[in-house]
Order: C-alpha cells, then sequence, then structure tokens
C-alpha cells in the first residue's frame, strides 16, 4: 500500500513539475546560478560594498558571459548554415555510392527529403535554444532577489532557532551543504570546460571542420555523464565521415581520439577533481536522466545529474537521510573503507 501511495505520489509531482516547468526551470537554474554567484556577493559585502552594488557587479560578469554565449553561438550557426549545401550534396554521393554496394532500391535517399528532415531537427533545436533564452529574464529575477539575501541568510538562521547550540548546528549543516554544492558545481563546469578544450584542440589538429563547435558542444554535454559524451561525439564522426570521404582512416582516427579523451577524462581527471565522495550510482544517474528528461527535455537532462548530486549531499549532511546518501553512492568509497578496515 504504501508503495503505491509512493508512485501516485511521484506521479503527482511529476505533473506538478512538467505544468509548471516555465517557472520551476528558471528557480532552479538561478538557484544553481547563486552558489557559484554567491560567495562573491558574500565576500564583496564583508568588505564594505554595498550589496546592491555587488550583485549589479555579479549581474554584469553574468551578462557579459551571457552576451558572449550568444554571440559565438550566432557565429556558429550561420557558419554551419552555409556550409550545410555542400555537405548535403557530399551525403547524397555517399547515400548513392552505399545503394550500390548495398544492393537498395535506386531512389532510396533521394525519395526521403534529407534537406527537410535535417532542416526540421535544426529548428527543433534553435526552438530549444530560444526558451532557455526567453527564460533567461526570469532567471535574472529570481536571481537577483536570491543574491540580495545571501549576505543576511547567517543571521536569519541564528535569529530563528532559540538555543546558540541549535542555530550553530544548522548553521554549520547549512554552510556545509552550501560549500559542498559549490564545489561540485566547479569541479563539473571546470572538467566539462577541459574536455571541450579539449577536444576543440584535436578536432582543429586533424583538421575536422566545425572544431570549435564540437569543443562547445562536448562541454556543454558534458554535464550529462556518458550518454552527453556519446552523443558530443556523434557530430563530429559524421562530419569527419562527410569532410574526408572515400577514406576511412580520418573518421576512424577522429572516434579513436574522442574515445581516448573521453576514457582518460572520465576515468582518471575526472575522480582525481570531483573524489569519490560525491560519485553516483549509475543507476541513479540514469534513473534521473529520465525522470527530470521526460519532464523538462533538454534542459532537464543537462541539470539531471547535478540535482541528483545535490539531493545526495543534503542527505548526506542529516543522519536520518544518510542511508539514502548511501544507496544513491556509488559504493567504491565504502569498498575502500572495508578493506582498510580488514
Amino acid at each position: 500500500m504504501a508503495g503505491l501511495v509512493g508512485v501516485i505520489a511521484l506521479v503527482a509531482v511529476g505533473f506538478v513539475l512538467n505544468f509548471a516547468q516555465d517557472v520551476f526551470i528558471p528557480l532552479i537554474i538561478a538557484w544553481l546560478l547563486s552558489y557559484i554567484f554567491g560567495p562573491v556577493v558574500r565576500f564583496l559585502a564583508k568588505r564594505r560594498v554595498p550589496v546592491g552594488l555587488a550583485v549589479v557587479f555579479v549581474l554584469a560578469i553574468f551578462f557579459g558571459l551571457c552576451f558572449l554565449g550568444a554571440l559565438f553561438l550566432n557565429t556558429r550557426i550561420a557558419s554551419f548554415a552555409a556550409a550545410f549545401p555542400k555537405y548535403y550534396s557530399r551525403l547524397m554521393e555517399i547515400g548513392k555510392s552505399l545503394t550500390t554496394n548495398l544492393d537498395l532500391p535506386p531512389d532510396f535517399w533521394t525519395s526521403i527529403n534529407w534537406g527537410f528532415t535535417i532542416r526540421g531537427y535544426l529548428l527543433d533545436l534553435s526552438g530549444s535554444f530560444v526558451t532557455i533564452i526567453s527564460k533567461l529574464v526570469m532567471v535574472i529575477v529570481f536571481l537577483v532577489f536570491m543574491l540580495l539575501g545571501s549576505p543576511y541568510f547567517e543571521y536569519k538562521v541564528k535569529k530563528a532557532f532559540v538555543t546558540q547550540h541549535g542555530a550553530e548546528r544548522a548553521r554549520k549543516i547549512l554552510s556545509t551543504i552550501s560549500w559542498q554544492i559549490g564545489r561540485y558545481l566547479s569541479a563539473l563546469s571546470l572538467i566539462s570546460a577541459v574536455t571541450g578544450f579539449v577536444v576543440w584542440m584535436a578536432l582543429e589538429y586533424l583538421q575536422v571542420d566545425f572544431a570549435v563547435t564540437w569543443g562547445v558542444l562536448a562541454f556543454i554535454l558534458n554535464f550529462i555523464p556518458t550518454i552527453g559524451s556519446i552523443v558530443a561525439s556523434i557530430p563530429p564522426i559524421l562530419v569527419a565521415v562527410v569532410q574526408f570521404y572515400p577514406g576511412l582512416t580520418a573518421p576512424l582516427i577522429t572516434a579513436l581520439t574522442l574515445l581516448t579523451i573521453q576514457v582518460v577524462i572520465g576515468n582518471f581527471i575526472t575522480p582525481k577533481v570531483m573524489g569519490d565522495r560525491l560519485n553516483l550510482s549509475p543507476v541513479v544517474v540514469l534513473i534521473s536522466l529520465l525522470f527530470w528528461g521526460l519532464i523538462w527535455g533538454v534542459v532537464g537532462a543537462l541539470i539531471s545529474v547535478i540535482i541528483a548530486a545535490i539531493i545526495k549531499i543534503v542527505c548526506e549532511n542529516f543522519p536520518m537521510l544518510n542511508v539514502i546518501s548511501v544507496m544513491m553512492g556509488s559504493g567504491k568509497v565504502y569498498q575502500k573503507e572495508f578493506e582498510e578496515k580488514q
């Protein structure tokens, strides 16, 4: 009976989150950004800088980054649109050769309007970017109010608890959660940036077209573990196939290079930077990806693992919820603990 009630509650929560996503998505994004910009505001406030001026300074940095990102994205889309006819014609040539080699009907490739199909996907993708940009205004509104209240949060906690011990314990727990979440987001952003830069440099060396674009795509999709890196590797490999056809050496080298980058960063660099403490179980990652992706689409998929990691951080700081944190973990840390005790 309890399990049935839990399923019904989960479905109800999912329905509400999906129905009110226009409010929840900007709120979640602003909340995540507050962990990155909040320490800057608090640092400036402690240096006697007015809170309003500190918030304006932080928002100026945020606006500058968004402007540069939008300018870069517009340039990339324009260059890709200009080169699309060339790639489309070469794709048709490859399709016709495959038709000959595989004994497919002669009109197999021409019967499918590939230009219209790909254009539809590009329009859907651009629609997603337009949706994200349209939500940026609400993100900024939420972020302003969160940052304005950030320097005074500690004093509100002290006032909310009657005893000094209770206030200190609550302050310590909240400070730990805030520090761990900020550390996690900063480390994840750094790893994604390194991944994007290495992919860009490698593809530039291999002379694959639009290397910068694929580097940015790798940076964005690296926020989705495993699946994101696979999806980010497909477009540059396909471009290499079309660009260097009929040769297969360059596409194979491109595929092996991208695979090597993902394996090295995922298995060596990420554990060193992130640490084993925040590792999530692959099952938890998959469930979180499916759940938030189903509810909020592309944006939900991008922040799904971040939300799961934050839930794990919160649970591990409360003794009564620690069992949830343990079950969400990958188990590597606990295996090491048991081996050290033996």
